[in-house]
């Protein structure tokens, strides 16, 4: 069982104020705000043992590090900005593929990502 920390709290925090998937450098940045001298290490290890317990779950996207979100979110898909890397969760689904599946093929899941420029980034 871990120990409750100020570091693992703001850690947490972080997560639950951020409406994206992050990675532990952003997740690092944030939580310096509102601790100073909380390290990288003390990140990974939270990040790990918040998957652990089933609080987060990894983004992965492919050729990537993985990025992580609070689970219990639902079935949604994510975009990535090619100007500043960040992440984005999409609300919305393009419905069953099923239909794009070879035949006597079984579709079990998908993953979509769509790639583009953020709002902030657009404007730039």
């Amino acid at each position: 069982m871990e120990r409750n920390t100020k570091q693992r709290d703001a850690i947490r925090q972080v997560f639950e104020v951020t409406p994206r998937p992050l990675g532990p450098t952003e997740v690092l940045e944030a939580g310096r705000e509102q601790m100073a001298t909380l390290g990288i290490a003390t990140v990974y290890r939270t990040i790990n043992a918040l998957v652990d317990s089933g609080w987060l779950v990894p983004v992965e996207l492919p050729g990537e590090s993985p990025r992580y979100e609070r689970s219990g979110i639902g079935h949604h898909h994510h975009f990535r900005c090619r100007s500043c890397a960040r992440v984005f969760e999409i609300h919305g689904c393009p419905g069953d593929l099923r239909e794009l599946t070879p035949e006597g093929f079984r579709l079990e899941s998908h993953d979509v990502t769509l790639y583009g420029q953020c709002a902030q980034c657009a404007i730039a």
